[in-house]
């Protein structure tokens, strides 16, 4: 039964509320519970809270028990009011607000804009969002093993994480102020007492800026490094409940451009991070059969692969490119704009993207590259367990061959030069010439 409503927010919504969904197994998500507090800034105190049970309209994809360890089951829904009969509690405890939890860019603020488009009505829009995996992944990370909730709640001794929205929201705002008291402890104390920076130098992992002052290489090289600090890395993000693969990706025949736009997440210290979606979830493409032009190597640790793109491919990122000069504050800016999209000779040879190998660095001089690459066989399939780790000799063997591509957008502003960087998140390598 649905717990009360809050009190409607004041005009200005200055509050940001800390959000969580629970939802059925994959490969279907339905939405199971809700629960939100609303939370002052000045004052870290709650101000209001909300939470529901919601009966989905086919039971049957609620599994007796559910998987997952929350305990709801079809018993648990049966007398739940269905998703209607909430949607203006939850439409109101959101909406013009700020939005925070654990991965609700692209798990929970899906579900939310998913159980409003089945009922019909527009979805609440956050002022901007808040996702404390990437940020306590960037600030206090690794030192928490693998920075789900649950592993952090298990660090402060916060208890077993319950996987009940309301328990949970209440768990990830303690887990947010004990990470920020620790970095303040930490800052405070600098020089006097040893910090996990000092102690266990080797298990952290940072991402890499690059002052590397050379101006005749791609300028997509240069920035690299930088981008992937600033924008969320998909790969952390996905919730390990996803069923894995090539979910998140849309493929290029389900891309509505009406439906893209750009949305501000809020990332570490208060930076707003301009991110493309497409209705409503990050948007991420599939492209198959793109054949490897070229590959970059020579500038190491940076990585990277020039494809030929199809027609379809090419309208889309223009509309993208054209979208973000004409929206974003990276356009307004002093630094000039580069295309994604490139063209070797003269204006009849086929369009050309940098695809970029994402990567962080480890222990201050390491390269640790989270693409992940799949080898087909020649019948195309994929055998089980074939995914792995790019490598630099490995990805010079791949010029000349195809690869379906996985690959996020992402918008930056560096050094004087603004654009969108392709970041491969997993390339499908095509049965390899060499190998027929």
């Amino acid at each position: 039964m649905a717990a009360p409503a809050p009190a409607p927010a004041p005009p200005d919504r200055e509050e940001i509320v800390f959000l969580d969904v629970e939802t059925t197994t994959p490969p279907r998500r339905v939405l199971l519970e809700f629960g939100a507090v609303v939370v002052c800034t000045r004052r870290l105190v709650d101000v209001s809270s909300y939470a529901t049970l919601v009966r989905p309209a086919d039971l049957d994809a609620v599994p007796d028990p559910t998987a997952r360890c929350n305990g709801i089951t079809r018993d648990t829904v049966v007398a739940a009011p269905p998703f209607r009969d909430v949607a203006d509690n939850v439409y109101d405890s959101l909406h013009g607000r700020v939005w925070a939890g654990h991965n609700i860019v692209d798990f929970d603020s899906v579900i939310i804009r998913d159980a409003f488009a089945e009922i019909g009505r527009p979805p609440p829009e956050p002022k901007g969002m808040v996702d404390t995996l990437p940020l306590l992944t960037h600030w206090f990370g690794p030192r928490a093993g693998d920075m789900k909730l649950a592993s952090l709640a298990n660090y402060f001794g916060l208890g077993k994480q319950r996987h009940r929205s309301l328990d949970d929201v209440k768990m990830n705002i303690d887990v947010v102020k004990n990470c920020a008291t620790v970095l303040f402890l930490e800052e405070s104390l600098r020089g006097v007492v040893p910090t996990p920076q000092n102690m266990l130098a080797d298990a952290t992992i940072r991402t890499q800026g690059t002052s590397d002052p050379a101006t005749n290489r791609d300028y997509n090289e240069l920035v690299g490094s930088h981008v992937e600090e600033m924008m969320i890395d998909t790969t952390k993000q996905m919730d390990a409940r996803s069923s894995g693969g090539s979910s998140g990706f849309v493929e290029l025949d389900d891309v509505s451009t009406e439906s893209i736009e750009i949305k501000v997440v809020v990332l570490h210290r208060s930076i707003l991070r301009r991110i493309f979606h497409h209705k409503g979830a990050k948007l991420q493409l599939s492209c198959p059969g793109l054949e490897v032009r070229w590959v970059s190597t020579q500038f190491q640790p940076n990585l990277s692969i020039v494809v030929d793109i199809p027609d379809n491919l090419s309208k889309v990122l223009e509309f993208c490119d054209n979208l973000a000069q004409s929206e974003s504050p990276e356009a307004r800016s002093n630094s000039t704009w580069k295309p994604i999209i490139k063209r070797y000779g003269n204006a009849t040879t086929r369009p050309t993207v940098r695809l970029k190998i994402a990567m962080t660095i480890v222990n201050g001089n390491t390269a640790m590259y989270s693409t992940q690459i799949c080898q087909k066989d020649c019948n195309g399939v994929i055998p089980k367990l074939a995914s792995r780790k790019v490598d630099a000799a490995e990805l010079e063997s791949l010029q000349g061959n195809k690869v379906d591509a996985f690959f996020s957008l992402e918008i930056y502003d560096y050094k004087a030069k603004a654009g969108i960087l392709l970041v491969a998140k997993r390339l499908d390598v095509h049965f390899l010439r060499d190998q027929a």
